[in-house]
């Protein structure tokens, strides 16, 4: 059973959520994503067993987990930080039938009793060519869970049998009910000369499915090809 935490996120383009936590509560969180605790709340970091390390580690995490619990007899906050410019997502698991799939790097905290784990998409084409949607993060449990996407925040409520198309890196999350496959891009020009990479995520509904602007991996490159155009003009 998750704890109940009261939250809110505050910003714009940097977000952070602060949440409040009553006596005895706790949230679990990636090592390095707090901002701030209140006096009264108490860290501890740990593994959670060697298996579940690891697995976190192939999600794109850090092998250990911090938990912050509030130790005192009073209501305390504390506040975790996106890492990069985007927008902070909150998951209600208690309303989503209590599993939400997510790509890897994008989980930032959750109530304690929430369980962060790995999925791997299903097909072997999505394995060898789906790039960052091959490995998932699978968020189980009934309390509150908090992603983050890069850029801006598209929702699409897909109907059943109603199937987008998009690049594996613009994929945040999307409900169990949502069938995630990977398709070629046809045309040779296309695999070549598109930008888009060799294959495209395929998502046929019915479920939610969110939506990045700015994957952390293209403003990645952009900024090394900026870098690498200002060595060759010095």
């Amino acid at each position: 059973m998750a704890d109940r935490i009261d939250y809110r996120i505050m910003g714009e383009e940097m977000q952070m959520v602060e949440i409040e936590l009553a006596p005895g509560e706790g949230v679990r969180a990636e090592a390095g994503a707090m901002l701030f605790m209140e006096e009264g709340i108490e860290m501890h970091t740990g593994v959670g067993g060697l298996f579940s390390g690891l697995k976190r580690i192939i999600a794109g995490e850090g092998f250990f987990i911090t938990t912050f619990i509030n130790g005192s007899r009073v209501r305390r906050r504390c506040g975790f930080a996106a890492p990069y410019p985007g927008k902070i997502i909150a998951l209600d698991l208690s309303q989503l039938g209590g599993v939400f799939y997510c790509q890897k790097e994008s989980f930032l905290c959750a109530a304690r009793g929430v369980d962060v784990g790995v999925a791997f998409a299903k097909k072997i084409g999505a394995g060898l060519f789906g790039g960052e949607g091959f490995v998932l993060q699978k968020l189980s449990g009934e309390g509150q869970a908090f992603i983050h996407a890069g850029g801006g925040v598209i929702v699409k409520n897909l109907v059943p049998g109603e199937t987008i198309r998009l690049d594996t890196g613009c994929l945040v999350a999307f409900a169990p009910s949502v069938n995630y496959d990977i398709q070629f891009i046809g045309g040779f020009r296309n695999a070549l000369f598109g930008g888009e990479g060799l294959v495209l995520a395929k998502l046929r509904g019915p479920g939610q499915v969110y939506l990045q602007t700015l994957p952390f991996s293209r403003l990645a490159d952009r900024i090394l090809a900026a870098g690498k155009s200002m060595q060759s003009e010095k």
